[in-house]
């Protein structure tokens, strides 16, 4: 290994700095199942206004936040879509079908990095059938993409697969994980994105410094119902403020994921100028092509450079926690020990 480790894994990998720490050592808190926790509360007004939503719940993770979601909205053997690789089919161990009951089905990205034509959507959608045909409910969508790599989808796009959805009465979810990149990237609020969807989930602990949480967002009737499938699922924490607080500060800090955006773009060209098929990605996330992934990962790891898999190719992720030191350091390994 070559000098300090540069860790690319995740922009989960992100430490609560100390004035993170100091908010979450004085956080107001209560029983937060028996009564109301003061500090959530306070994060679940704010997350819901930003995400232009009437409601918001906080969970400890976003794959919970989205079982919550699906769960709310499917019942038994409804078919849901979801583009290829989305987080809900390809990263959270079935669930969606295991737990909330649903049959998933999948959408090509033929309309670029994450995402599907409109026409796509209508045609997987279909007509309704006999009473023994699959009832279709549910349409999943994901911004940013992960394993497309951290691919947005703009607005305009956002509202054709909304029209689409709703003329076919569906149900519509947006897993927002990095929804806060998507907003930074297209410089637009983040309320921006989620126009007509029925519930949103965003995470605080994707590049922001919070050390964990989440929450899911739609109207009253939907947390309300969403509550009570949380505390099914072992989400219903007591004195959560500490971890709220957390997230308060994270979610004062999502205008500087620009930097993070500016690495991965640095990293990507470095990457193409030294002959990796690495596109120009559009938030933080990397993803680079290569003859054999696990050989690369282990010459990574032997330059000291911490990466994964994803997708069939090498996924590097930027972050708070790295500093144009880190990037260019990065790439000199990768140049001198080729």
């Amino acid at each position: 290994m070559t000098g300090q480790l540069i860790d690319f894994r995740s922009d989960t990998v992100t430490r609560p700095d100390a004035i993170m720490r100091a908010a979450m050592a004085e956080a107001e808190v209560d029983d937060n199942v028996i009564g109301t926790d003061p500090t959530i509360a306070e994060l679940e007004r704010r997350a819901a206004q930003t995400l232009g939503m009437p409601a918001a719940l906080w969970t400890p993770s976003g794959t919970m936040a989205n079982l919550i979601a699906l769960s709310v909205h499917l019942r038994r053997g409804d078919r849901f879509l979801a583009t290829r690789n989305a987080h809900v089919l390809a990263n959270e161990l079935g669930s969606a079908a295991w737990l909330a009951g649903g049959m998933p089905d999948i959408l090509e990205h033929d309309a670029g990095p994450g995402r599907c034509l409109p026409e796509t959507l209508e045609a997987a959608i279909g007509n309704p059938g006999p009473y023994f045909a699959l009832r279709t409910t549910l349409l999943c969508l994901e911004n940013t993409h992960n394993a497309a790599g951290g691919a947005v989808t703009p607005p305009d796009e956002h509202a054709q697969l909304l029209s689409v959805a709703k003329q076919a009465g569906l149900t519509v979810h947006l897993d927002g994980a990095r929804i806060w990149h998507a907003a930074v990237a297209l410089q637009v609020p983040p309320a921006a994105l989620t126009v007509g969807v029925d519930s949103v989930s965003a995470c605080f602990s994707k590049g922001l410094g919070a050390p964990v949480g989440s929450v899911v967002a739609g109207s009253a009737e939907f947390v309300e119902q969403a509550r009570r499938m949380r505390q099914m699922l072992g989400g219903g924490v007591r004195q959560g403020g500490v971890l709220a607080a957390a997230c308060l500060v994270a979610l004062d800090r999502v205008d500087e994921l620009a930097e993070a955006h500016d690495f991965a773009k640095r990293l990507a060209n470095g990457l193409s100028e030294h002959g990796w098929d690495v596109p120009t990605p559009d938030t933080n996330i990397v993803l680079a092509g290569v003859p054999d992934v696990p050989t690369a990962l282990n010459w990574l790891d032997s330059l000291g450079i911490q990466a994964l898999p994803m997708a069939g190719k090498v996924r590097f992720v930027t972050h708070r926690d790295l500093s144009s030191a880190d990037i260019d350091e990065a790439l000199r390994r990768i140049k001198s020990g080729a």
